[in-house]
């Protein structure tokens, strides 16, 4: 008795209907002309999951969302949950082919579909035998007023809430698992940095397919703020939505940062909006404009395998009287960890934590509760990112005389374009699918406005012709087209005496004039 009294299951399915309690009058979301409470919104979700529940769906099913930042994703992290099954949040971004492999590993048993993402939903079954149920967001609305509210409690808060798919440096995606508990915590730590409170407008900028949109579809609710859904990211829509709608709060890539700052028409609120920022690290200038422009930018440090930002860069009020430029370069560092995490740990090759002089480097080492519970139907993938009982990241980084974190490059050959991770090696597959291409090697070079973007070095078979457009389009045709190379140089590739392909030789030709090795003296 006295456990069941001092133990409660953690699900971040308590903080709707919470809200539903205590703010069930006040407004929770705003998609369009679709607005409504939180007392709707606990009564949507519930009904979600008795369509679910009617639609044959059992704990532990996996359920696929595929839609863009609607109200229709945003109730499926309440819904599906509700029902016991298991979130899949699906990229809209990928192509059919891996929409098709991420809904075959995962066993998807239901998929919910935007309307404008039917077609893609189609062919993308076609690459598999088991067809899924398929929910079509024209009929979403009818289908939920007419059935019956359903709820399944969590027996277990390390029980499986949802799985984000992401490509590793094999190219082939994994499936990252999050625990009620993990999201619990970390939609806490989301709240408590933003501060976040039921004044807080939060837009959504970033997608909640990528790691749950960071756990700020829970954190807002938690809050009792606004979610202001948005279909497309645009600088215009962005803008407007702060001076018309009161926009407090929004996470973006350095990308999407960008193309605020060169908007035309960009003018400073009449109060400052809090942002936070990753994916990539922002380049200093940027952080310094956006100031500027009353945006104030956090930076955040996290991988899908850490439910998002497990590392803040967290103000300190000295810095206030420190000059701009001097302040853009502490923000734009990494940070420590939040404030659920564990300490962060930088260590060398020997596993010792590396001096905190913001010289040495080392790799970055993660543990706690907000790290996933590992990778679905991949033990040997698991193993692999664990040492000692910590996550490794693959990333080099330096931990400053402060305790702060700073990457300084990435062990994995990753190219992060727009706050999206691009597998080197996937996109070489491609290329090297082409009847003319006889190997192929993929970098990642400087981009202003994506922050990195592919670049390609390709050895053609002899008597080949294939040009550059040719090898661009063959690309996009097999992967998502955001993945394909900007640039494709044709020259014979650089290895080592034992015939391995020299990266670091390419990334240094990337950022020759011209993208391409240097021309003979």
């Amino acid at each position: 008795m006295m456990g069941a009294m001092a133990f409660r299951e953690l699900t971040p399915v308590a903080f709707l209907e919470r809200a539903a309690a205590v703010f069930g009058d006040r407004p929770a979301v705003v998609d369009g002309n679709l607005r409504y409470t939180y007392r709707e919104f606990w009564a949507r979700a519930q009904r979600l999951a008795g369509l679910l529940a009617e639609s044959g769906i059992r704990p532990g099913d996996r359920v696929a969302v595929l839609a863009p930042n609607t109200h229709v994703l945003l109730e499926a992290h309440y819904g599906v949950p509700l029902a016991g099954a298991v979130l899949v949040a699906l990229n809209t971004r990928l192509a059919a082919p891996e929409i098709g492999y991420i809904l075959e590993h995962s066993g998807a048993r239901l998929v919910v579909v935007d309307t404008e993402y039917r077609p893609l939903l189609e062919q993308a079954l076609d690459h598999i035998d088991d067809r899924p149920e398929v929910v079509d967001s024209q009929r979403y609305g009818s289908l939920l007023e007419a059935t019956r509210p359903h709820r399944t409690d969590v027996a277990d808060e390390r029980s499986l809430l949802s799985i984000n798919y992401t490509s590793g440096t094999t190219g082939r995606p994994k499936g990252v698992m999050y625990h009620h508990r993990g999201a619990y915590l970390q939609a806490l730590a989301m709240a408590y940095h933003a501060k976040l409170d039921t004044s807080s407008r939060y837009l959504w900028t970033l997608p909640m397919f990528h790691t749950n949109g960071w756990c700020f579809p829970w954190a807002v609710t938690a809050a009792g703020g606004v979610h202001h859904c948005l279909r497309k990211v645009s600088a215009e829509e962005v803008w407007r939505a702060v001076h018309a709608e009161g926009v407090t709060h929004f996470c973006a890539a350095p990308t999407v940062l960008a193309m605020l700052a060169d908007y035309s028409g960009a003018t400073a609120p009449a109060r400052p909006v809090r942002v936070f920022t990753g994916g990539a690290p922002p380049w200093p200038a940027l952080l310094e404009h956006m100031g500027a422009l009353g945006i104030d930018v956090r930076h955040l440090y996290g991988l899908t395998e850490t439910f998002g930002p497990a590392v803040v860069c967290e103000w300190q009020p000295e810095w206030d009287d420190l000059p701009a430029d001097q302040r853009a370069r502490l923000v734009a560092r990494q940070g420590i960890a939040n404030v659920v995490a564990e300490p962060v740990r930088v260590v060398d090759t020997e596993g010792e934590d590396v001096p905190s002089d913001g010289r040495t480097p080392g790799e970055i080492l993660l543990r706690g509760n907000d790290v996933m519970l590992g990778y679905y139907r991949d033990d040997e993938a698991t193993a692999a990112a664990t040492i000692d009982g910590w996550f490794r990241s693959g990333d080099l980084g330096v931990r400053h005389p402060d305790g702060y974190v700073e990457l300084r490059d990435r062990i994995k050959d990753v190219i992060v374009s727009g706050g999206e991770n691009i597998a080197s090696v996937e996109v070489e597959n491609a290329l090297t699918e082409h009847p003319d291409v006889l190997e192929a090697g993929v970098v990642g070079t400087a981009h202003p406005k994506w922050g990195e973007v592919p670049v390609a070095f390709v050895a053609l078979r002899a008597g080949a012709s294939a040009d550059e457009r040719e090898l661009i389009d063959f690309v996009r045709e097999r992967i998502a087209p955001f993945k394909a190379p900007h640039r494709v140089n044709f020259s014979e590739l650089p290895k080592t005496s034992t015939g391995k392909l020299q990266k670091n030789v390419l990334r240094q030709w990337s950022a020759q004039p011209g993208h391409g090795p240097p021309s003979p003296e």
